[in-house]
């Protein structure tokens, strides 16, 4: 078992290399090539800075959750025989950015070689590239060995057709990497999808399983992000953290869902409930993103589940769906996009996000419960991210990069490169349908149909105005009223403008009326 933190020994060994190796907060993975044999002249660097603890502000389990598992793979590598150099966050020689310390240490080895893995933001690949143009000694930079598809891989799948479909690049990955298909590169089962199986409300049972990850005491850790002044939000619950240090936990948190969850993964996916925040979903996504695990491990693991008669191929597709097809996908997005993505904003929103995003505090008990759930846990699951917290968003009309900026912030599993294509992408449809075929935007009734929020809900999920109307009727029906002009040609929006058309001039003021005074008031909400 891996040592508390207040036995955490940063290595200060400075006798001279020849290499520095550079490993970033979410380059965790022990099994890279690098690590295959041991060099003497060899330093592997890895360092808790300001620069990525401050760029946007991080919820604390994150910051505590990679400092702890940056801290574990030190140790690893040293007890592998492998020379490491650490820098933690309130090392007096730490300058607290990545150049200024890189710097230093190349001095410090007098090193004639640098050596990275590919960062996977924009921001630090451009700076990297930076630094490295302006180095004296010999610089490389080496593939990270985890993702599926290399870098404009998608670009090139897409270079032909009109649209960026998502469902394209996941078929042509699924013939490619022979995942869940026969001989014949044909579907098992008879077809790509089964998402239509994967769309159950869940009424209590089956029963939700136990979390079955073992908490760490990382009070000292927590203690020392204090005292070096790193600001945060959420809760911190340093001394009983469950999210992974290393491979090792990571793995049997996969055989924990194979085996507990992944059956009813898929009919409950998109399930909501104030039973359970997690309900069937494996929470798998920081050390996947941090890359203790390899993706390919996960859905060869998910599906021999299927082979061996253990899951239905249902909840097996649907799963397999977001490693292989989305989370590849957005990636493509990302840096086909970047930099310009961030600054997409179709609709012209600027609202300020209210204040009940730092505290929870609001009357819609579906946004108290999936932010509530957002500052306990650092995680919430996607249907909470899409169809309430982003939901809310895109039609209270609030700002799409300050919104980023906190989704970036809030979630374990946030880095840009997958957060930012699905914020300002799939949630907020700021890139005017580049990566999104509709705007996901519902009033009360998709919630109540799959969730049980709206009962014991101080707002009415009937009323559409009012003082007790639910805010997401009037918020729906204002967004495609002012909207009409950009999404009327929608195919995918369906009845949404019929049946706005139908409506009486005056019955369509009222709502948009009530809609301006929502707005207005938002951390009254």
């Amino acid at each position: 078992m891996p040592r508390p933190d207040s036995e955490f020994d940063p290595v200060v060994d400075a006798t001279p290399a020849t290499t520095l190796r550079l490993l970033l907060g979410d380059q965790l993975n022990a099994q890279h090539s690098w690590f295959r044999h041991r060099h003497d002249d060899v330093v592997y660097v890895l360092m808790e800075v300001r620069q990525e603890t401050d760029y946007v502000l991080h919820h604390a389990q994150k910051i505590i959750a990679i400092f702890a598992g940056m801290r574990e793979l030190a140790r690893q590598l040293a007890a592998s025989g492998h020379r490491v150099c650490y820098l933690t966050i309130d090392d007096a020689a730490n300058l607290q950015s990545l150049p200024a310390n890189l710097d230093m240490l190349l001095a410090r080895y007098s090193a004639a070689e640098f050596e990275y893995q590919a960062p996977d933001e924009w921001r630090l690949d451009a700076q990297m590239a930076t630094y490295t143009r302006t180095l004296a000694v010999r610089s490389a930079m080496v593939d990270s060995e985890h993702f599926y598809s290399a870098h404009g891989e998608a670009a090139q799948l897409f270079s032909k057709r009109q649209r960026w479909l998502m469902e394209h690049f996941y078929r042509a990955m699924r013939v490619k990497h022979k995942v869940l298909v026969d001989a014949d590169d044909k579907p098992l089962g008879g077809q790509w999808n089964f998402d239509h199986d994967n769309r159950k409300s869940w009424p209590g049972t089956p029963t939700a399983p136990a979390d079955w990850r073992a908490p760490h005491d990382h009070s000292a850790l927590w203690e020392t992000i204090q005292k070096a002044g790193v600001a945060s939000f959420g809760a911190p619950h340093a001394a009983a953290l469950a999210w992974p240090l290393n491979r090792d936990e990571a793995l049997q948190h996969l055989d924990a869902f194979v085996e507990h969850a992944l059956p009813h993964f898929g009919q409950f996916q998109d399930a909501m409930s104030s039973r359970s925040s997690r309900l069937f979903h494996s929470l798998l996504s920081f050390a996947l993103n941090t890359k203790m695990l390899n993706p390919r491990e996960v859905v060869a693991r998910v599906e021999s589940a299927w082979h061996a008669g253990h899951a239905p191929l249902a909840a097996v597709e649907g799963y397999i769906r977001q490693i292989l097809g989305w989370r590849e996908y957005v990636r493509g997005v990302y840096w086909e996009q970047m930099p310009e993505y961030v600054e997409r904003n179709v609709f012209g929103h600027t609202r300020a996000l209210p204040g009940w995003f730092w505290t929870g505090q609001t009357k819609m008990r579906c946004m108290a419960s999936a932010i509530g759930d957002s500052l306990e846990h650092a995680h919430t699951h996607h249907i909470h991210r899409l169809m309430v917290i982003g939901n809310f968003a895109l039609v209270a009309g609030l700002d799409p990069v300050a919104l980023h900026h906190w989704y970036l912030g809030v979630y374990i599993d946030a880095f840009e490169w997958v957060e930012l294509p699905n914020t300002l992408g799939m949630s907020q449809f700021a890139d005017g349908g580049m990566l999104a075929t509709k705007p996901y935007v519902s009033s009360a009734a998709y919630i109540d149909r799959m969730s049980d929020y709206c009962k014991g809900c101080h707002y009415d999920k009937k009323q559409r105005l009012g003082e007790r109307a639910c805010p997401f009727n009037a918020l729906y029906w204002d967004f495609f009223a002012r909207n009409e002009e950009r999404l009327a040609s929608n195919p995918r929006i369906g009845m949404v403008y019929p049946q706005l058309r139908k409506m009486e001039p005056e019955a369509v003021k009222a709502l948009r009326e009530k809609a301006g005074e929502l707005r207005a008031q938002l951390d009254g909400l």
